[in-house]
């Protein structure tokens, strides 16, 4: 059955998932800076997000959303000043909206090429995860259902930071080991903050958490294993957030990770030293010594 939907955002991931969309049949328009129409979505059956993290409350202040349409958010992050992940942006701003978080292991060209690529779609009820799934699902990419939409916002906002740690070890030239120990205890973190927190033990270890982590921490498509490439090379933090094309958003989630791991009692030493090397001037080797030099315990 064809539905409206109308994507927000028309960046790589946007353009993506609008071609998703229409290839699975569905009449779609898009918003953009370029094509402002504040009504665009005022008939939508769903809005697909796909703006970065920090803008997503602006646009869905600017754009009219009908309050039965639901609100698919393909943005990854954590809303700085609010700790908000994104599906509780939508929450706080469209309380009448169901909100649903797509994220997994996903590049917007591999998409576009029809390369086979999975996801997990998290909304509120399984049904409904499942029933917009369906909808938007083709051969090339295959969309999971799940109720944990905590605990998908929380996969693919995390790893965001701790792919920015993977790209400063290769930008060092630790090696193909120091990466593997470095991912593993990276999935420790996550682990640890998504148990916290309530997340279930099979989202973690689902497309959206491991999924997401195990991509996004070694191909040099990620904008954030990009970005920390290149300050583990020399580069000066501005400069390599800067020389990435499109929005790094591991920058600005770092800083709030830290505050909410703090407030959970989460101990998050990998996520501690990004935003340290990001925010606090410190340097990468500083940061690697420090990790370096931690207490030996037993693993978990």
């Amino acid at each position: 059955m064809s539905r409206k939907i109308r994507v927000l955002g028309d960046g790589a991931w946007g353009k993506a998932l609008a071609h998703v969309a229409r290839s699975a049949g569905h009449d779609v328009a898009v918003w953009s800076r370029a094509n402002k129409d504040m009504r665009l979505a005022h008939d939508a059956d769903a809005v697909i997000v796909a703006v970065p993290a920090q803008a997503v409350r602006l646009v869905l202040t600017e754009v009219t959303v009908p309050d039965t349409a639901a609100v698919i958010i393909a943005a990854k992050g954590i809303e700085r000043g609010t700790g908000h992940f994104m599906h509780q942006v939508v929450r706080s701003r469209a309380p009448e909206n169901p909100a649903l978080i797509l994220s997994g292991p996903s590049f917007a060209a591999d998409v576009l090429a029809g390369k086979p690529t999975a996801v997990t779609l998290g909304g509120p009820t399984l049904d409904l995860a499942n029933d917009w799934a369906a909808a938007l699902s083709l051969p090339h990419f295959r969309i999971y259902g799940s109720d944990d939409v905590k605990g998908v916002a929380l996969g693919g906002a995390i790893k965001n930071v701790l792919a920015i740690a993977c790209g400063i070890s290769d930008g060092r030239g630790l090696g193909d080991s120091a990466r593997a120990a470095l991912i593993t205890r990276s999935f420790a973190e996550l682990t640890r903050f998504g148990q916290a927190i309530g997340v279930r033990p099979d989202t973690l270890m689902g497309l959206s958490c491991l999924g997401d982590l195990l991509l996004t921490c070694t191909s040099p498509q990620s904008r954030n294993y990009s970005a920390g490439r290149l300050i583990g090379s020399g580069v000066a933090v501005a400069q390599a957030i800067g020389a990435t094309a499109g929005t790094v958003e591991g920058a600005h989630t770092a800083q709030v990770a830290v505050d909410l791991a703090r407030e959970h009692g989460v101990d998050m030493p990998i996520v501690s030293a990004v935003h340290a090397v990001l925010d606090r001037h410190s340097s990468p080797e500083e940061e690697i010594n420090r990790l370096l030099s931690r207490p030996l315990k037993p693993e978990s």
